[in-house]
């Protein structure tokens, strides 16, 4: 398995995943080729911490326009991560 970082991107911070928080689901940016198999073993590694499922989506472009120039929003894919009870992650 590659190190950790190189699945792992970033947290993804919005309400929504706030929210999800109180029910032990965390929400990362990770790399297009992970599987959902890949993910758990780095997210386990990465906060000594046990997952209990992993649920992946690939969120599409976006059209975004700055005054008179227009252009879309990059691609990426999204983990969202449910912890088993008693686990939590301090971001």
């Amino acid at each position: 398995m590659k190190h950790y970082s190189d699945i792992i991107l970033a947290p993804v911070i919005t309400e929504k995943s706030m929210a999800a928080r109180s029910a032990n689901v965390y929400t990362f940016k990770v790399v297009k080729s992970a599987s959902k198999e890949d993910i758990k073993k780095a997210v386990e590694q990465a906060f000594n911490v046990q997952v209990e499922s992993v649920n992946t989506l690939n969120t599409k472009t976006k059209k975004r326009r700055v005054g008179r120039y227009s252009g879309r929003t990059k691609a990426y894919k999204k983990a969202m991560v449910t912890l088993k009870a008693g686990s939590s992650i301090e971001i």
